[in-house]
């Protein structure tokens, strides 16, 4: 196992939600570089939230706790600082931009970081590179950023974000939702290529077993109403697979204050 000093990202003691409601309660998780980890529980138990705070949404307000990425404390930093050091998040539903090319933007956020300075022929090539491996027809980069995409192409297109940032961690939120088995491949072969091309780290927040028979599974953890309650290596996939969260549910809500 990676030593502490390999951690990517630690999450202390971690509450946090609205001001109307605390959806997280005492989240602590661990992740080193490297290492795949997945985030599983039924619809509605905060996972989305989760990942949102870690990338610094600021619909959500951290209440307790602190969030230390590469041993630095991140919990007040805003979004693009912390894509800028590093973390990425794919959402379940990617947005339309409207009068912005996907081409430029893609240029737009890799201006911004020194490792990804090219000349604009050489970036062109990458790009298109990365497309092909991703199964994405080129005539696409031409086009407003998701405009008219479907939902399978929308995904591509976070993969190709994925592909070209290489960041230290990725969190990938759902991003299964709504594929079908050929576009499903694809997405899977972009987070088997990124983690062949880099070292990072990865968070994915799923319910479909089915994104994950392909890739090696370093940590299962799976959250109820808000809380982690059960933590394991990938064999706790399978259970999951078999029997659905009903008994982790049953268990969360046995121990909930009366």
């Amino acid at each position: 196992m990676p030593g502490e000093c390999s951690n990517v990202l630690n999450v202390k003691n971690l509450s946090a939600g609205t001001a109307e409601k605390t959806i997280l309660h005492g989240i602590n998780l661990s992740i080193n570089m490297g290492e795949t980890h997945v985030l599983m529980g039924p619809n509605g138990a905060g996972k989305s939230t989760f990942g949102r705070t870690l990338m610094g949404d600021p619909t959500y307000e951290v209440q307790s706790g602190e969030i230390l990425f590469n041993g630095e404390n991140i919990t007040t930093l805003s979004a693009d600082k912390r894509s800028l050091a590093g973390m990425f998040m794919s959402y379940q539903a990617p947005v339309e931009i409207p009068g912005v090319p996907l081409y430029t933007f893609l240029r737009s956020i890799a201006r911004k970081r020194p490792e990804l300075k090219m000349n604009g022929g050489v970036f062109r090539k990458h790009i298109g590179e990365l497309a092909d491996k991703l199964h994405l027809d080129q005539s696409y980069l031409v086009r407003d950023f998701n405009v008219g995409f479907s939902g399978g192409e929308r995904k591509k297109v976070e993969m190709l974000q994925l592909l070209l940032l290489k960041p230290k961690l990725a969190i990938l939120d759902e991003t299964d939702s709504g594929l079908d088995v050929d576009a499903l491949e694809v997405v899977s072969n972009g987070i088997r290529a990124y983690r062949e091309s880099c070292d990072g780290a990865l968070l994915i927040i799923t319910h479909n077993v089915r994104i994950l028979e392909h890739l090696d599974v370093d940590r299962t953890h799976v959250m109820v109403a808000g809380r982690l309650v059960a933590s394991d290596d990938a064999s706790l996939i399978s259970k999951i697979d078999k029997q659905g969260f009903s008994s982790f549910t049953a268990a969360a809500e046995s121990e909930q204050p009366c």
